[in-house]
């Protein structure tokens, strides 16, 4: 239907112009298009994004994947190795124009549609990986329309994967104009000459521009025809003059630049009588429960096992806090504002990231190996001073930031909060979630609220004298636990040498293992100069140190693995495959989970990977799917992010019949998965 419009309006145009002008259109291409990979280097079994950089000439526009009521969509093939593949165009959100009473949907701007290429897990490193590919496209004017083709050819060489930074930045701005499937389905019915589309949207999330809905199904409704969209409450409901039923509706809902993706199945619409726009009256509270939910997560993850280790610094400053003669108060504010700026300041930046394309979630620093490294050198220093091998004063700078003294308590809470992002507990993980999809300013509260709550215990204390008198008096004993409580920071060092193994490779944790010992060293200089009174007795370490936090610098992610093993009776989540395995009417637990999460390490030696869960899971014959995220795989990101999370962990399980997946909580235990899989512990 949308090509005879198209024939039709092309013949009265040319109709209506052939008197005036009789000449050709000038020499094409009038949308000049450029191959571009992301990296020129793929690594074997991995995927490389292309861009095809489209920029029209002045006056001529090309057309979206549907372009409406008239125009073709552009049609790709693909020459390329045995065993590569790539998949459907992505095309970033289009604009509307109206011509002769036709609704089309065009790019008249530059703009770039990405697609995804799968390099053969048996390619050779070093050999040459040819890609052609022939596009057909249509561009127009408001006047005339001219068929283009473009045949267009890279040569990448199987590589190391590596992406030069000028260029990833250039492909996150692309990205960043892609559409974001939306997680929850939609639904849609026909009222009459009404087609109306509901779209559950949180009540919360800002949105900026017009609405509308760019249909990718065809024949659903009248594209040329007004649409009225309407926000009501937590959902997003879309009116237009509809055409005919169909099985779904799948398109597009943009508002500005801003786009998501949806499919939509028949179903009961309310209508709603609200003005078209109009802003929603939940926000505010919407924001708050956000808000008390990271506060309550904040307090939980005191005792997740991610966050204990760091309790041992705490606990010596819990005891210092009952000294009637200290200054509990001025510890308590200074420990929570080494909290809450920290929070604040990954939550900033995480928010920054996204905002510039990336998929990326809390926890985000941990996926680069060089933040690895420097929190190995911190807490193997912090591990060697609680084991009383040298003594470190605050910086000076610190004391008199924090008043009175107190830029140790400032400290060890910024320690606090950098190292628990990798936890997400109960309340946190819905919440966080949340605020990535609140406007700014909420979102920022959120994560300023996940930094109260951790503090919260320690606040309390150092203003409620009542708790601070059950603590134990200070004296001698403090000395021996203190070097009991270096136990766990030294198992801690233990564990980010392993996570810096996984990530950089056995080089990488030979350069993180040596710049360990190299400041272990400097330190217990420093310790022996400090024992026989000399003055500057860090003076001769400082180089020492100085040289282990060089190693940063040397340190680079590992090449990624054709397929990293996954656990006995488990396979590697890919959307592909979960679709397959649920086609087949299998249960399905998939859980997401990295190595720099020890919350998600607990669970899968506690209850996943036991004995007894895999047997109830071979007898409910369960499919397990795992996804490892610890080097922050971007498909893997948007999945994670689709069902409403921040970061790891997420389990989900996907009953038989089902259309979407019970979300698990973030502490397992082996009853609850023998439970869901049929089998009765």
């Amino acid at each position: 239907m949308a090509l005879l419009r198209f024939v039709l309006m092309s013949l009265a145009l040319w109709l209506a112009i052939a008197p005036a002008s009789a000449q050709a259109p000038g020499k094409g291409p009038h949308v000049r298009i450029e191959l571009i990979a992301e990296t020129e280097r793929p690594a074997p079994g991995s995927e490389v994004t292309l861009a095809f950089a489209s920029t029209p000439e002045p006056g001529w526009h090309a057309y979206w994947e549907n372009p409406g009521d008239a125009g073709l969509p552009a049609r790709a093939s693909w020459t390329l190795p045995d065993g590569a593949s790539a998949e459907p165009l992505r095309f970033p959100v289009p604009q509307r124009l109206i011509i002769g009473g036709l609704m089309n949907y065009v790019y008249e701007a530059p703009f770039a549609p990405l697609v995804t290429l799968k390099v053969p897990a048996d390619a050779t490193i070093g050999d040459v990986f040819p890609v052609r590919v022939k596009l057909d496209y249509l561009v127009c004017t408001n006047e005339i329309c001219v068929p283009e083709k473009a045949e267009l050819s890279t040569a990448l060489t199987i590589g190391d994967g590596a992406v030069p930074a000028d260029r990833r930045a250039r492909f996150d701005g692309w990205r960043a104009a892609l559409p974001k499937p939306l997680g929850t389905p939609a639904k849609y019915q026909i009222d009459g000459k009404t087609f109306r589309l509901e779209v559950p949207f949180p009540a919360a999330a800002a949105l900026t521009g017009e609405g509308y809905f760019f249909p990718l199904t065809d024949g659903a409704i009248d594209y040329a025809a007004p649409q009225r969209v309407v926000r009501d409450g937590d959902r997003i409901v879309v009116e237009a003059p509809a055409k005919r039923a169909l099985p779904k509706v799948d398109g597009l809902l943009a508002f500005g630049g801003q786009g998501f993706t949806l499919s939509a199945a028949p179903g009961t619409v309310a209508p709603t009588s609200a003005s078209a726009g109009a802003p929603s009256s939940g926000w505010i509270a919407a924001a708050l429960f956000a808000f008390l939910g990271a506060v309550a997560g904040g307090v939980i993850l005191n005792i997740m096992p991610c966050v204990f280790p760091i309790l041992s610094l705490k606990a010596l400053s819990l005891v210092k806090a009952g000294d009637q003669a200290g200054n509990p108060r001025g510890e308590a504010l200074a420990y929570t504002a080494g909290v809450v700026l920290t929070c604040l300041a990954l939550g900033g930046l995480l928010l920054g990231l996204r905002a510039g394309g990336a998929a990326i979630g809390w926890a985000f620093q941990l996926q680069d190996p060089r933040v690895i490294l420097f929190l190995l050198l911190l807490v193997t220093g912090i591990a060697l001073n609680l084991a009383g091998l040298f003594e470190l004063s605050a910086p000076g700078f610190a004391n008199r930031a924090a008043a009175r003294g107190n830029g140790g308590a400032f400290l060890t809470g910024a320690l606090a909060a950098f190292v628990a992002t990798p936890c997400a507990g109960p309340f946190m993980a819905t919440a966080l979630g949340a605020a990535l999809i609140l406007p700014s300013p909420a979102a920022l509260a959120v994560f300023g609220g996940l930094g109260l709550g951790i503090a919260l215990p320690f606040l309390l204390l150092g203003f409620v004298p009542a708790l601070r008198r059950r603590l134990p008096k200070p004296g001698a004993w403090m000395a021996t636990l203190r070097r009991i409580l270096s136990i766990p920071m030294f198992l801690t060092a233990l564990a980010l040498a392993w996570v810096l193994g996984r990530q950089a490779g056995v080089d990488g944790m030979t350069i993180g293992l040596g710049a360990a010992l190299l400041a272990a060293f400097g330190l217990w200089w420093a310790g022996r100069r400090q024992a026989r009174g000399l003055s500057r007795a860090w003076l001769p370490a400082l180089p020492l140190l100085l040289l282990a936090l060089a190693g940063m610098a040397m340190i680079h992610p590992a090449p990624p693995e054709a397929a990293r093993a996954a656990p006995a009776g488990s396979e590697a989540f890919s959307e592909a495959r979960l679709a397959a395995l649920r086609a087949e009417g299998r249960p399905v637990f998939a859980y997401f989970t990295a190595d720099w999460c020890l919350t998600c390490k607990v669970n899968e030696k506690g209850a996943i990977e036991t004995e007894a869960v895999r047997s109830a899971f071979e007898k409910g014959k369960v499919a397990v799917l795992v996804g490892d995220w610890t080097n922050g795989d971007p498909a893997l990101g948007r999945f994670i992010e689709r069902h409403n999370r921040a970061g790891v962990p997420l389990y989900l399980w996907y009953r038989p019949g089902s259309a979407e997946p019970e979300v698990l909580p973030q502490v397992l235990t082996q009853a609850m998965l023998q439970n869901l899989a049929g089998v009765n512990p």
